[in-house]
């Protein structure tokens, strides 16, 4: 790929948390925590883990005093950042769950992640959500033979694992350009499964839904110590009966936890908005979400006010799993994402960048997220998401108030419940092996772009690297 510089508007801002932010304004962090306090759960973070499993727990057994603990303010990291895909696809493969609870198992947590994108719906439209919520599912375009067989593979393989034709198919060519027009694409799949949301908004009416049912959020309020029966904060310390950690991508900054999750950078852009006549040679009608089948992939989305908002990897990992809080993006990033997104959309050439951002998501060793209480210690946890939280963190806060309260049922039965990861390696390894990872990604993609028909044996390499 031949990077061009990207034009930028008179108004680009870089980080600033993200544009989603940026469309609302920033928000006043609340008040941090007063003192010592005695709750029945302490949550600490505030992002959709927190505030969904909060949500729950107030919804189930409004008597209980739970108090939630932010750092900066709720929705900051990673709900208030990332492609706005309410996706059901999974957080790792259906393989890895089976090994441990059989297939069926696996393909009943798959199911509840199709349930979880309607659940959010729901949940938004009931609690008066206005988060620029639109269920066109998602399309996936191939743009090279060898993504073309991918999608095929892929396709096959879905089937295996019990999706039917209701829940992905591929589409006529004729039906690819009606929906969506990408260059160079030469086929493609659609899955209804999948809903445009605004992260940020939801983020910030969850928090307000969750302080109208009692619950506390302290803002502006570090949690230095996780231990059995407290939460330790500079402002005081939390006493309960149950602490759990919500914190994915930053999990690797609380002491005793660096080497857990990695911190996996994801980066974006999004354009100004875009003429009726750029719309006129794309489509995009519907506003599904789109991916492709690349190696080092691309997610995209048409925003509410017709931006393209636009997703990669960039530098995709900070040596010692250190995190840029505040979202700051590499001009190289910018410019890479930039000519992707031209070249599957040339029109949008006479647009400009309005706004890049950055964000962490949380990576697990085997790739697959976990979702855990200890009743002996109260302590538990859910995350690692690895990019899928905007719909698994519903599911996964559902499951915490399960097993919190102590109820068997088909949730607190799913595989992905005490599931046990082995640590990421330590420094240098862990930025050998994810950079290398990515190196070869590029790599693959740019020999597979050059005609190649079968999917390179270095993103092969790849894969082995890093188990992904």
């Amino acid at each position: 790929m031949s990077t061009m510089s990207a034009p930028l508007s008179p108004g680009f801002v870089n980080g600033d948390v993200s544009f989603w932010y940026r469309s609302l304004g920033l928000p006043v962090p609340g008040d941090p925590l007063g003192g010592d306090i005695e709750a029945d759960v302490a949550i600490v973070g505030a992002g959709y883990t927190g505030l969904w499993t909060a949500y729950y727990l107030k919804k189930a057994r409004p008597s209980l005093r739970v108090v939630v603990l932010e750092k900066e303010f709720a929705g900051f990291g990673a709900s208030g950042r990332n492609g706005g895909w309410l996706t059901g696809a999974l957080a790792g493969t259906p393989e890895r769950y089976a090994k441990t609870h059989g297939p069926d198992a696996a393909r009943r947590l798959q199911r509840s992640m199709f349930g979880a994108v309607d659940e959010v719906v729901r949940v938004a439209a009931e609690e008066g959500i206005e988060a620029d919520i639109v269920k066109g599912g998602i399309t996936t375009v191939a743009r090279s033979a060898a993504q073309a067989g991918r999608l095929r593979e892929d396709l096959a393989w879905q089937r295996d694992w019990g999706w039917t034709e209701e829940d992905v198919r591929l589409l006529p060519p004729e039906e690819m350009d009606a929906r969506l027009r990408v260059n160079g694409a030469v086929s493609a799949t659609w899955s209804p499964h999948c809903a445009r949301i605004q992260p940020a908004k939801l983020a910030r009416g969850l928090a307000r839904a969750v302080r109208d049912l009692g619950v506390e959020i302290y803002e502006r309020t570090p949690v230095t110590e996780i231990a059995r029966g407290r939460a330790v904060t500079p402002h005081g310390t939390v006493t309960a009966g149950h602490v759990l950690r919500c914190t994915e991508g930053f999990t690797a900054t609380i002491p005793g936890h660096h080497r857990d999750w990695l911190p996996m950078n994801s980066s974006m852009i999004v354009t100004e908005p875009l003429p009726e006549k750029v719309w006129d040679s794309i489509g995009w009608a519907g506003r599904e979400l789109l991916g492709d089948m690349a190696h080092y992939y691309m997610y995209a989305q048409r925003t509410a006010d017709d931006r393209i908002a636009f997703g990669g990897r960039g530098k995709p990992y900070l040596y010692g799993s250190k995190v840029d809080e505040r979202g700051h993006t590499h001009a190289w990033t910018v410019d890479a994402l930039w000519d992707l997104l031209t070249s599957f959309f040339p029109a949008v050439g006479s647009s400009r960048v309005a706004h890049a951002w950055s964000g962490v998501l949380g990576v697990p060793r085997d790739w697959c997220a976990t979702v855990h209480v200890d009743h002996t210690t109260g302590l538990g946890w859910a995350g690692g998401y690895t990019g899928h939280g905007v719909t698994t963190t519903n599911l996964a806060g559902r499951t915490l108030c399960d097993l919190v309260l102590r109820r068997e049922t088909e949730l607190t039965a799913l595989p992905w419940v005490d599931r046990r990861v082995r640590a990421w390696e330590p420094e240098p390894l862990r930025w050998l092996g994810v950079h290398s990872m990515y190196r070869l990604y590029r790599l693959a993609d740019a020999r597979e772009n050059r005609g190649m028909t079968r999917t390179s044996a270095l993103a092969k390499i790849a894969n082995k690297i890093t188990g992904h």
